[in-house]
């Protein structure tokens, strides 16, 4: 499935209050069960309930991250920033995957020293009933707020906002991890009260494949890769359907932020005149914009067809 936010019809201002707006509620939620994880885990002797709540803590960092910069990466282009702010809201979604990848080491090193010293004798104390309760309550609020984060983030194309989604539900999916190991602990003896720093791990390796999720397309942006073959293929077929063109090359494509920069060089007949020329590469744009975003970037070189070779996807070799 494409993980590529789509692009939605909302203007630059609609784009950033809903942003904003979708990040303070999850900032709110944040909050909440930070405070509540991290005292049920004291209270609880549970040290994965304690890890989870510091997950939550960390939601803090990246949803501030979120609503600072998206309003940055909305700015129009200007003479410093001649194809605009978006790639702050690249540097945002970066910095919530790494973010995330610290939060990772650090639980699964303090769940380490506990599982090592269970091995060497020490006893756990009993996980009590508050944690418990706590990992439910969690494991719904996080989903819930996944599914609404999410659903707004693809609405006005944000990465940003979709990978702060995603980090909504790697604390679901910790909360999970931490429900069983407290389950276990209380219930299975003392023996098995090595399961809760095991637990406590394994939300740690949770939290590392997000952070990895979130963090690559990031990584793959900053390096300008180009943009997914499936995508790039629609868009030749949208400039070889198009009147007036005969054949393409020098196709370039990468993505700045939610906008999609694309450069080509169209053929057209050579005996037509230069404001024709000028007509279909505009007809050209008009069309790409139309199906991948108004907001995409578009330069569209005009040469005249000489007879060159055209490949089966439209493209000719020069």
């Amino acid at each position: 499935m494409d993980s590529t936010p789509r692009t939605g019809t909302y203007s630059d201002r609609q784009t950033v209050k809903i942003a904003r707006h979708v990040t303070w509620v999850g900032f709110w939620v944040n909050a909440a069960l930070a405070l509540l994880k991290i005292a049920a885990g004291i209270i609880g002797r549970s040290s994965a309930m304690i890890a989870d709540g510091i997950h939550s803590l960390s939601d803090f960092v990246t949803d501030v991250i979120v609503i600072v910069l998206i309003g940055v990466s909305r700015r129009k282009a200007n003479a410093l920033y001649q194809y605009g702010y978006g790639k702050y809201e690249t540097f945002a979604t970066m910095i919530i995957a790494m973010a995330l990848a610290v939060v990772a080491v650090t639980i699964f090193y303090e769940a380490t020293k506990n599982i090592i010293g269970t091995i060497h004798g020490t006893i756990l104390p009993r996980p009590g009933m508050i944690a418990l309760a706590m990992a439910a309550v969690s494991i719904v609020s996080k989903e819930i707020l996944y599914h609404y984060t999410r659903r707004w983030g693809e609405r006005i194309g944000s990465a940003a906002v979709v990978a702060n989604a995603w980090h909504h539900r790697s604390d679901a999916l910790s909360s999970i991890a931490t429900l069983a190991g407290i389950t276990g602990a209380m219930f299975l003896g003392d023996h098995w009260r090595i399961l809760d720093p095991i637990a406590a791990m394994l939300v740690s390796v949770f939290i590392m494949m997000m952070a990895i999720r979130i963090g690559m397309p990031s990584v793959r942006e900053l390096l300008e890769v180009s943009l997914p073959a499936q995508l790039t293929h629609r868009m030749q077929q949208t400039i070889r359907n198009t009147a007036g063109v005969i054949t393409y090359h020098h196709l370039r494509s990468r993505r700045n932020g939610s906008r999609i920069i694309l450069d080509l060089h169209i053929k057209v007949d050579p005996d037509i005149t230069v404001v024709a020329g000028h007509a279909i590469a505009s007809e050209t744009e008009r069309r790409l914009k139309r199906q991948f975003g108004e907001s995409m970037i578009t330069n569209i070189h005009v040469e005249p067809y000489r007879g060159q070779q055209i490949m089966p996807d439209g493209s000719c070799t020069d």
